[in-house]
């Protein structure tokens, strides 16, 4: 096959098909007596492997994980892969955790008197330490009164008890501040269950996208030559 062919199939130049060899995302093309790249089925395999993975694992992951293949670092490859479900798995959780925190908190008032940060704390079962590190982590962002006090609105009580029950679950500060910063303007409760819900069916879609790039990958895995002995995985993959 002729650069543009295998390029055709899937919606691009032939530039982006070089570029891609080049990047070590397909295995070298053999070439002409002139110098002109010739693919092969394989090559088709490698391209359908790389743009089945984008959708589930993003650009940078499935990069990464063709060019381990590609190199013979079939280790590295699947850390990545292996990652790249933990961390939907993640995901999944802190939405799991955010709709129980929901249920569980909707007998309070949303709407209620500003709060100060003690009698926050006592409502969580917390120290005002805790709630000063979760502002410097971003996770929250009291307003202050005339005086410099700390001042909790509603917003701010919810995300608290939100942070403290994804906290007790083990999530990590960062994955929390990303859910966060989608929710913070979202003060309804019904306006969160949807969010919630919309990003549980992006989930779903990443986790189906996930299924046929493996599909993909495992057949242009299995359309690659066979080496002698299992192969050395030269990285630890990060």
């Amino acid at each position: 096959m002729r650069p543009i062919d295998l390029a055709r199939t899937h919606g691009l130049s032939t530039q982006a098909v070089r570029n891609y060899e080049d990047a070590g995302l397909l295995p070298p093309a053999a070439r002409t007596a002139s110098g002109y790249r010739r693919y092969s089925e394989r090559h088709a395999l490698a391209l359908e492997a790389f743009v089945a993975l984008v959708p589930g694992h993003g650009h940078p992951a499935a990069r990464a994980i063709m060019v381990a293949v590609n190199a013979d670092r079939l280790d590295d490859a699947l850390d990545l892969i292996d990652r790249s479900h933990a961390a939907l798995v993640s995901a999944r959780g802190i939405v799991d955790a955010v709709e129980t925190t929901l249920r569980d908190i909707t007998v309070q008032s949303w709407d209620g008197a500003p709060v100060s940060i003690g009698p926050l704390a006592h409502q969580l079962g917390l120290q005002p330490a805790t709630l000063r590190r979760w502002e410097r982590d971003g996770l929250l962002q009291p307003c202050r009164d005339h005086q410099g006090h700390r001042v909790y609105v509603a917003g701010d009580v919810r995300d608290a008890h939100l942070i403290g029950q994804l906290r007790r679950a083990g999530h990590a500060i960062a994955d929390i501040r990303l859910l966060l910063d989608e929710l913070r303007d979202t003060p309804d409760p019904a306006q969160v269950t949807r969010a919630l819900a919309d990003r549980r069916q992006a989930l779903n879609a990443r986790s189906r996208a996930m299924l046929a790039a493996a599909a993909a990958l495992n057949r242009y895995l299995d359309a690659r030559p066979r080496r002698n002995g299992p192969g050395k995985s030269s990285s630890a993959a990060t």
